[in-house]
């Protein structure tokens, strides 16, 4: 059985360094286990945070199914597309990234969504864990991409704005129904004290605040210097405080 986990959050919250440590986790403590990571950001950036290059995006692949020349003849629209995402997934040992790229463009894309829904369903069979780095408007989640989350992880940064845009994450969840069997609140790069300062705000949100990511220095070096964050030390406090986090959780 599949444990889908997807990571949702507005801009500079600290969803993609989150999604990042989360595959490290895994790959540290549950060895053997088969890890499927699809960045549906739009501001696709968890490769780098995997320290992977890729090619090719999902959108990519769903644009050209627009152009009749691009389908080679004696191949099938569906055979077209299987083949054109197998290529784009980056497969690494431990675990394997699929982008899925910019929004897409004008047109109907019902057809090449329903082959993407249908792909992804067989796709993460072969998984243990699938996670999902998510832009806060759950664009691909909403489109019933996926049959179901297990977990959703919503992030925000130390600040009363950004709590109550975690909020708004959950409207939306609510909103279109999807179906997330747990819900709740990570508050990264805070300092002490700064998470129960914002309890009322948090109580308001209505989102179950799972734990705390403290500020460190260490991931914004990695991320100007354009470093994996799967390199980051044992001994850094993203790297700590995630681990806390996801034994909190117990997978």
């Amino acid at each position: 059985m599949t444990m889908r986990i997807a990571v949702a959050g507005k801009g500079g919250t600290g969803k993609t360094p989150l999604a990042a440590l989360l595959v490290r986790y895994l790959m540290e403590e549950k060895k053997g286990k088969d890890i499927l990571t699809v960045d549906a950001d739009a501001n696709a950036n968890l490769n780098e945070a995997l320290g992977l290059e890729v090619e090719e995006t999902v959108s990519s692949i769903l644009e050209d199914t627009k152009d009749p020349k691009a389908v080679p003849s004696g191949m099938t629209k569906d055979v077209f597309v299987e083949y054109r995402l197998s290529r784009a997934m980056v497969e690494e040992d431990v675990f394997d990234l699929l982008v899925m790229g910019n929004p897409e463009g004008p047109g109907c894309y019902c057809y090449p969504n329903d082959l993407l829904k249908k792909y992804l369903e067989t796709l993460s069979k072969n998984y243990d864990y699938m996670i999902i780095d998510n832009e806060a408007g759950l664009e691909h989640l909403s489109r019933r991409l996926l049959p179901m989350v297990d977990l959703l992880l919503v992030t925000s940064d130390a600040t009363a704005r950004g709590i109550r845009s975690a909020g708004r994450v959950k409207d939306i969840v609510e909103k279109v129904n999807l179906e997330v069997a747990k819900m709740g609140l990570v508050i990264s790069r805070s300092r002490d004290g700064e998470a129960q300062a914002l309890q009322e705000e948090i109580n308001k949100s209505g989102l179950e605040l799972m734990g705390e990511i403290g500020h460190d220095s260490q991931v914004a070096e990695y991320d100007l210097n354009g470093r994996p964050l799967l390199s980051l030390p044992d001994d850094s406090r993203a790297v700590q405080d995630t681990r806390k986090l996801f034994q909190s959780i117990n997978f």
